[in-house]
């Protein structure tokens, strides 16, 4: 994400039955035309159904604005016709948010709006910040001192989510969660009610997000104030945290298969081994092609130059905040098809990986040649594909597989694109008969998640007798070369590439 010195935000009002304080919380936003971090500023306020004076207060408030174009602050006011609970209200605030960043904002006073601009200002001051977290805990400014048992169900919430995550979170059921619009629009949100706290963190955390967070004020209510959550809620957070933990639900129905993808990326001992075969053919230039998340490029790394590159917009941010960390790693848009797309790099890349892609394309022919313009003399292209042309199933649909090859058409396609064959061998043979049950026998179009947490757990394994498995390999790697190696010397190991299974 380019630095810059403004930013838009949406604020996300969930209200029901508050009409004695959501016209004073509301008020208590306009705080936020004045903040120089902030050039736009929508409030999408939904009222969940509320039963008691809350609609008229809402319609008076929006009544009493008086239209002004130099405001920064837009007001959107929306009613559901049936109660659907906090999360439902915040998915329709956020089917209307236009702005950079969401963040929640309750429509009670119990958070204070200046603290939004705290928050925004983290995303103005740091490296490819995702979310920014207000905690109660952490040490704010001010914090009301009540209702010890209730922090303590909020800590022990917390607690265990950091547990399932990984993350070091002090407040998992901050109100102030302040995500990039774009990247929460790209989750799939499903909780109604409060759980949607564990469900966006959990779920922030599978797609590697980068949070921070930082203290703010908290004034929080009693129950006979109108305190709404309550011990069956926390008991629902633990039972959301049981599914979200499980659930690969973390993208959105998109063309490039993310959530597909996104399942697969659970065996990271698998990645590690194909990680490991590559490995002694990379060289110092490194350009991966379809790097997904970075599954592949966090185990071949460090390198003197690294470009980790895709097609998909949303592989894009996890991969531009994992060069942060790494100088010499950068994240590029690349369309294996647009050689114009392809990164430059001075005197040519001496490897290009390229790994489960070219299946993806029409003209294979193409992204072969656009690849081997790119690479030095001598360069070498490490390029994976699927094995068995019989073995194409309902699996390789739902992929956007267009083909699958054998040796032969390999080798042909190689040599046709330019490259010397230096050598082709199989890779995850155990994987034939899987693919071959599911997406041919069973026709599913879905990996099942038990069968991935097998694949992974028994992947050391499985790396061992993999040449001596009595089945055709899953998948073929060839090791090309641009030039300076003679096709005499080239050779073909055909103790590792088996007939293709037939059905």
């Amino acid at each position: 994400m380019e630095e810059r010195k403004t930013w838009s935000l949406s604020v996300l009002v969930p209200v029901y039955n508050e009409q004695h304080l959501v016209a004073a919380s509301l008020e208590r936003l306009k705080i936020l035309a004045a903040a120089a971090v902030l050039d736009r500023v929508e409030v999408i306020v939904v009222d969940d159904c509320s039963t008691d004076g809350t609609p008229q207060v809402l319609e008076r408030f929006q009544t009493e604005q008086i239209p002004d174009r130099e405001s920064k602050i837009r007001w959107i006011f929306v009613r559901h016709e049936k109660n659907g609970g906090k999360g439902k209200a915040v998915r329709t605030a956020l089917e209307h948010a236009t702005c950079d960043i969401s963040v929640i904002h309750d429509a009670d006073l119990e958070y204070h709006p200046k603290d939004l601009i705290r928050i925004v200002n983290v995303f103005a001051e740091e490296e490819m910040v995702d979310a920014v977290y207000g905690s109660r805990f952490a040490g704010g400014e001010l914090r009301r001192i009540l209702l010890y048992r209730h922090e303590l169900g909020n800590r022990f919430l917390t607690f265990l989510t950091n547990v399932i995550t990984n993350l070091n979170l002090t407040d998992m059921e901050t109100c102030y969660k302040a995500v990039r619009t774009s990247l929460l629009k790209s989750i799939p949100l499903e909780s109604n009610d409060f759980r949607i706290e564990p469900e966006i963190t959990i779920k922030l955390s599978k797609r590697r997000a980068r949070i921070f967070e930082i203290p703010i004020s908290y004034s929080g209510r009693t129950y006979d104030e109108g305190k709404k959550i309550n011990w069956r809620d926390g008991f629902r957070a633990l039972m959301a945290m049981a599914k979200f933990t499980l659930s690969d639900g973390i993208y959105q129905v998109d063309p490039y298969g993310s959530g597909t993808l996104a399942r697969l990326a659970r065996a990271s001992r698998f990645n590690g081994w194909m990680a490991d075969t590559i490995r002694g053919y990379c060289g110092t230039r490194v350009l991966e092609i379809g790097s997904g998340v970075g599954n592949l490029t966090r185990k071949l790394i460090p390198r003197e130059h690294y470009v980790a590159s895709d097609i998909n917009p949303l592989y894009l941010e996890p991969l531009a905040a994992l060069s942060t960390d790494h100088p010499y790693l950068r994240a590029s848009y690349c369309d294996v098809m647009d050689s114009a797309s392809f990164p430059k790099q001075t005197g040519g890349f001496d490897t290009v990986i390229c790994l489960n892609v070219i299946e993806h394309v029409e003209d294979d022919l193409k992204a072969m040649e656009n690849i081997r313009s790119v690479l030095a003399d001598g360069g070498a292209a490490i390029v994976l594909v699927p094995n068995g042309p019989r073995n194409f199933g309902t699996l390789d649909e739902v992929l956007g597989h267009h083909r699958r090859y054998t040796k032969q058409a390999l080798i042909k396609l190689s040599e046709d694109s330019g490259f010397v064959v230096e050598k082709i061998f199989g890779f995850n043979r155990i994987g034939t008969p899987a693919w071959f049950l599911n997406g041919k026998i069973l026709r599913r179009r879905v990996f099942g998640l038990f069968q991935v947490w097998m694949l992974d757990v028994l992947t050391p394994v499985l790396r061992v007798v993999d040449p001596i498995l009595p089945f055709p390999p899953l998948s073929l790697i060839a090791i090309l070369r641009k030039s300076g190696i003679n096709p005499a010397s080239a050779t073909v190991d055909d103790r590792n590439v088996r007939p293709a299974v037939t059905a």
